[in-house]
C-alpha cells in the first residue's frame, strides 16, 4: 500500500519551458559572452551550486572578474533576472498539479519532494504555493546530497516516516532519479505531462517504466 508519494520538482511538478529561460546560454549573452568561454567557470560551478557550498551571486562575480567585465549595474541585471525567471516558472504549471496534490492530503498520503537544485530555486520552492502541501523537502542545496545517491530517498522516506517500499516516485527521470527510485525500493512512475520534442529537457518518455500522462493519472498508483 502507498503510503506516500515523493515528487521530483522540475519537469514533474512544474516546467521551466512555459516561460523565458534564464539559464548559461542566455546568461552569456547578457554578458556579451562567447558561450564557451562563459561555460569554463559556469559549468564547472554546476556541482558546488547544486550541493549547496557556492551561490549563483558568486559565481557570476567570479565570471565577470575573470573577464574583466564587471559593472555593478550588469550584476545586478543578471541577479534579478535569474531569480525573477526562476519564479516566473512557477505561475505556467499544469492546472491539475495542485488539485493533485490536495487530493492526496485529503486520502492521508505523505508527500515529499526530492530535487537537486540551486539556492535561488530553493528560494522560489519556498515561496510557491504547492510548498504547503509537502510534508517532507529534501533539496540538494540544503542537504548537500543530490539525485541519483540513494541517500537522498532512504532520507526522504525516514523524515516521512515511512518504509522505501510504501513511497510512489514520481519524476520525469533525469538524474537518473526512476533507476534509483526503484533501487532504493520505491514504485517509480514516470511523469510525461510535460515532455515534448525540440527542448533541452533532461529526457524522453521511457518505455521501461510506467507513465503518467497527467497528474491526476498519479492518483490511481496510490490504490
Amino acid at each position: 500500500m502507498v503510503k506516500a508519494v515523493i515528487f521530483d520538482m522540475y519537469e514533474t511538478l512544474i516546467t521551466l519551458y512555459n516561460s523565458e529561460l534564464y539559464k548559461g546560454k542566455q546568461i552569456a549573452a547578457d554578458m556579451k559572452l562567447p558561450e564557451p568561454k562563459f561555460r569554463e567557470i559556469w559549468d564547472a560551478s554546476d556541482d558546488d551550486r547544486t550541493l549547496g557550498t557556492r551561490f549563483f551571486e558568486d559565481v557570476i562575480t567570479e565570471i565577470l572578474n575573470a573577464n574583466g567585465i564587471f559593472e555593478k549595474e550588469l550584476f545586478e541585471k543578471i541577479i534579478k533576472k535569474r531569480y525573477s525567471c526562476t519564479a516566473e516558472a512557477f505561475c505556467h504549471k499544469d492546472p491539475d498539479i495542485i488539485p493533485m496534490l490536495r487530493v492526496l492530503k485529503e486520502k492521508g498520503i505523505k508527500i515529499g519532494l526530492i530535487t537537486n537544485c540551486y539556492f535561488e530555486e530553493r528560494d522560489a520552492i519556498k515561496n510557491c504555493d504547492m510548498y504547503e502541501y509537502f510534508d517532507c523537502l529534501c533539496m540538494s542545496c540544503e542537504i548537500g546530497i543530490k539525485k541519483p545517491d540513494l541517500k537522498v530517498y532512504a532520507l526522504c522516506a525516514e523524515k516521512l516516516g515511512v518504509n522505501a517500499e510504501e513511497c510512489l516516485y514520481v519524476g520525469d527521470g533525469g538524474s537518473n532519479e526512476l533507476q534509483a527510485a526503484k533501487e532504493a525500493g520505491m514504485k517509480p512512475l514516470q511523469a510525461v505531462w510535460y515532455l515534448r520534442e525540440g527542448v533541452d529537457q533532461p529526457c524522453g518518455k521511457m518505455d521501461e517504466f510506467d507513465q503518467a500522462g497527467t497528474p491526476l493519472d498519479v492518483l490511481s498508483y496510490i490504490c
